[in-house]
């Protein structure tokens, strides 16, 4: 008896490991097919809001395997729809931008692409966030979960998200009606390459992993005079300096220490001339936070700090300065424990137990977490897929070599290598949660 019993669980593991070797196998046949399709996406980069031939390339791609598409959704959106029976509805966004800036990688398939902006302004573009490994390795998903549909129940929507560098392009498609004219998903996916994490391996974080993120204006006013005649003046630069190291304090003096917060000021700008005491400065300021709480008292610390030292300085209350604060805002992405726990044990099967990582909350932004923030409370997970050649990181280990961080004009992934584990990540996490 108890050898019949073990005889069936071998049978049980010996099939699940077929299947997975076969996956792998017919992986390896569609890497060359991946590849071409990154190295096209890359030489041909669209900014923000621009992306009309990249959404019809992704387009074109689930077409051919057989998804309803929907094209033009929140811009250059794309929602391509894949039912497969009764079982959960999952949403896997990919994001579609490029940034505006000259790719100095030297590679030979580096993009040359040129942009005019819309400040009618020519501008280098270049993949350099990632998004042609997003795009990528979320095309060869599709098509895994198109081939292997007798593996899976329910209903696969693939998004092709624009605008996400300027963080507009979620509550774009959602302001479009993406949960009313689309089946409301249980649960949404995506992936973000990492600058730090080796090819072949992956990351995943519980919780907040990435902040609120928020540009906030400040118009601060005086009265302009002679550069040589100081005392006729109430002097704006002079109130913008002590304003700027007065934030700093907001951080270190306001917040609990236990949560998180990031006040930078990115820009001062005001006067014309060494001799001109000028009327205007301006500021700006990006500000994160993953609480909400901490976010409204940062904002209104702002307020407090700036017409405080506008009063000191003997600015009436209509010149004191004007804070601009967004109308929207990146909202903290919120990383499900359950979906993590799901993804990280399916990961572990596939690559090691040794190649996914945990990593560590970064208050840099990203708007998939407006997919799980809305009425609908969907819950999400974005994980971190390692992309740094071996080359790279072994240069860097040694000490002597600075990585390329993201948004770098040198930063570039390892192609094959990091299709083939998002592939695999992705897939199989998939068919694991249509499964439960």
């Amino acid at each position: 008896m108890i050898t019949k019993i073990l005889g069936v669980i071998l049978l049980i593991i010996l099939s699940g490991s077929n299947k997975k070797n076969k996956f792998i196998t017919e992986l390896e046949k569609d890497i060359s097919y991946l590849k071409n399709l990154y190295i096209d996406i890359h030489q041909n980069p669209e900014i923000s809001l621009m992306e009309k031939q990249t959404s019809e390339r992704l387009a074109s791609e689930l077409k051919k395997i057989g998804f309803s598409v929907t094209e033009n959704f929140g811009g250059y959106g794309v929602v391509g729809i894949l039912e497969n029976g009764e079982g959960p509805t999952i949403l896997y966004r990919t994001d579609l931008d490029a940034l505006p800036m000259e790719e100095k990688t030297g590679l030979p398939y580096a993009s040359k692409v040129i942009t005019k902006n819309f400040d009618g302004n020519e501008v280098g573009t270049m993949h350099s966030c990632g998004h042609d490994m997003h795009m990528t390795v979320w095309t060869g998903t599709a098509r895994a979960l198109a081939k292997r549909k007798n593996e899976w129940n329910g209903t696969i929507i693939m998004i092709g998200q624009p605008a996400e560098e300027i963080g507009a392009g979620a509550a774009m498609m959602l302001n479009e009606g993406l949960y009313e004219k689309f089946p409301i998903p249980d649960y949404g996916i995506a992936l973000h390459s990492s600058p730090t994490i080796p090819t072949g391996q992956v990351g995943f974080g519980k919780g907040y992993t990435m902040a609120n993120t928020e540009s906030i204006d400040i118009k601060i006013f005086g009265q302009g005079a002679h550069g040589a005649s100081p005392h006729m003046s109430i002097d704006p630069v002079v109130t913008a300096s002590l304003i700027v190291m007065e934030l700093q304090t907001i951080v270190s003096r306001n917040i609990n220490p236990i949560d998180d917060a990031v006040v930078t000021v990115g820009s001062i700008k005001g006067g014309t001339k060494h001799n001109i005491i000028p009327d205007e400065v301006n500021l700006q300021l990006t500000v994160r936070t993953y609480k909400d709480e901490v976010r409204k008292l940062i904002h209104k610390r702002i307020k407090e700090i700036c017409n405080g030292i506008a009063s000191s300085m003997g600015l009436d209350e209509s010149r004191w300065p004007q804070v601009i604060l967004p109308e929207q805002y990146t909202p903290a992405n919120y990383n499900d424990e359950n979906l993590v726990d799901i993804m990280v044990n399916v990961s572990e099967s596939l690559i090691g137990q040794e190649n996914v990582i945990s990593s560590e909350p970064q208050m840099v932004g990203e708007d998939f977490a407006r997919y799980g923030s809305t009425k609908e409370d969907i819950p999400t997970v974005m994980y971190w897929l390692g992309t740094v050649p071996q080359e790279r990181m072994e240069k860097y280990n040694a000490g002597n070599y600075a990585l390329p961080a993201l948004h770098s004009p040198f930063y570039y992934p390892d192609i094959e290598n990091s299709i083939r584990t998002g592939v695999l990540v992705s897939t199989e996490s998939l068919i694991e949660l249509f499964n439960k």
